[in-house]
């Protein structure tokens, strides 16, 4: 009988890890938004941002028109969103450095990695293992300026996957 409970709860908490692993995203984003001219500008996006129910607070830079946000525990929210987010208050993303959590994940050159919806495609990765939060740049376009787009294209033409803008697969790069 005592047998029997403890495989239960073994089995209750194991699955209770993977789940929240599985679930467990993005814990800051640091989002250098373009085209502010004055810190009206950068009150519209920071209003955008709070809005979202994932995030738990938002810091502003105004020298570098950055914008730090936190998220709450176990949040399921993509890149993406928060892009639309700036894009709704009528700027572009520059630049954008998520920091994930990771535990023991073994990352190569090209490797995917599904977290929620999304799948990160890991580019000039070297062979390493992410075992704790880790900060990767996101290179798709949208999430860079034009310019460096346009030098990351002839960059990446080796990776099929990057010319083709799918909006659920994000292509990061470790820092």
């Amino acid at each position: 009988m005592k047998t029997s409970n403890i495989k239960l709860v073994a089995i209750a908490l194991f699955a209770l890890m993977t789940s929240a692993q599985i679930h467990a995203q993005i814990s800051k984003a640091e989002i250098i938004a373009t085209g502010l001219t004055c810190s009206m500008c950068s009150n519209a996006i920071n209003k955008q941002l709070k809005a979202m129910t994932e995030v738990d607070s938002v810091g502003t830079d105004l020298n570098t028109n950055t914008f730090t946000v936190y998220f709450k525990k176990d949040n399921a929210v993509q890149p993406k969103v928060l892009k639309t987010a700036v894009e709704k208050a009528g700027f572009f993303v520059g630049s954008m450095v998520l920091t994930m959590p990771f535990d023991n994940l073994k990352i190569e050159d090209n490797v995917v990695v599904k977290k929620g919806e999304a799948s990160f495609v890991f580019i000039d990765s070297k062979n390493q293992v992410l075992s704790a939060e880790t900060r990767v740049k996101v290179l798709d376009k949208g999430f860079v300026t034009q310019k460096e787009y346009k030098k990351l294209m002839k960059s990446y033409s080796k990776y099929p996957s990057y010319a083709t803008e799918n909006e659920d697969d994000y292509h990061v790069k470790t820092f």
